[in-house]
């Protein structure tokens, strides 16, 4: 197996279709009352994680039609702000994380924000894409409003950081960032020292 994320890590090869969690109603994965769906499976087995059982392909259980309609029901709730996909690895489960972003995005548009954290870099993702060999990641990016990104690294571990882990995470405004072709942190979020300002 190819250990350069941008050399063969395809979706469609690993993911078996399984998700490790749901958590309707939480507030900690992101801002806002969210709908968090930790999906089964990754390659970057950073040292110190905190969800190593998610890193088999096969853990959990099947991602089904009947989950979907459960999850689209509670991002219904008006408290629900957005989804957060989390893992294990999102884009190594593309498969699962399009089927469920296709339909909160025709169903409710741009009324409810959709998070997600990887161990990809924004710019490993977009030149994946560019070079046509992972249009499903690029598709899952372009639906995204927020992304959390890069390697936890454990000698970087803070744990006063709002949503993330490690120092060099950082969190992304991703249709800012796809419009101007480079990584734009979100608002509200202070880069000289990595910390939130506000949540």
């Amino acid at each position: 197996m190819p250990r350069d994320p941008e050399e063969g890590w395809q979706a469609g090869r690993l993911s078996q279709l399984h998700v490790a969690d749901y958590k309707p109603f939480v507030f900690v994965d992101g801002e806002g009352v969210r709908c968090s769906l930790y999906v089964s499976g990754c390659l970057f087995a950073c040292d110190g994680c905190f969800n190593e059982a998610t890193w088999n392909f096969r853990y959990g259980t099947p991602y089904t039609p009947e989950l979907e309609e459960r999850i689209l029901a509670d991002l219904a709730h008006e408290s629900v702000r957005g989804l957060s996909l989390l893992g294990g690895e999102p884009f190594l489960n593309t498969q699962v994380c399009l089927s469920l972003v296709r339909r909160v995005r025709e169903e409710f548009g741009h009324t409810k924000d959709v998070w997600c954290w990887t161990g990809y870099r924004f710019e490993e993702i977009v030149s994946a894409g560019q070079t046509g060999i992972s249009e499903d990641k690029m598709e899952l990016l372009s639906h995204l409003d927020v992304l959390v990104d890069d390697r936890f690294l454990i000698e970087q571990r803070d744990l006063t950081l709002a949503f993330r882990g490690s120092r060099n995470q950082r969190i992304l405004d991703v249709q800012e960032s796809l419009a101007c072709g480079e990584a734009r942190w979100r608002a509200g979020y202070n880069l000289s020292d990595m910390r939130s300002q506000s949540a």
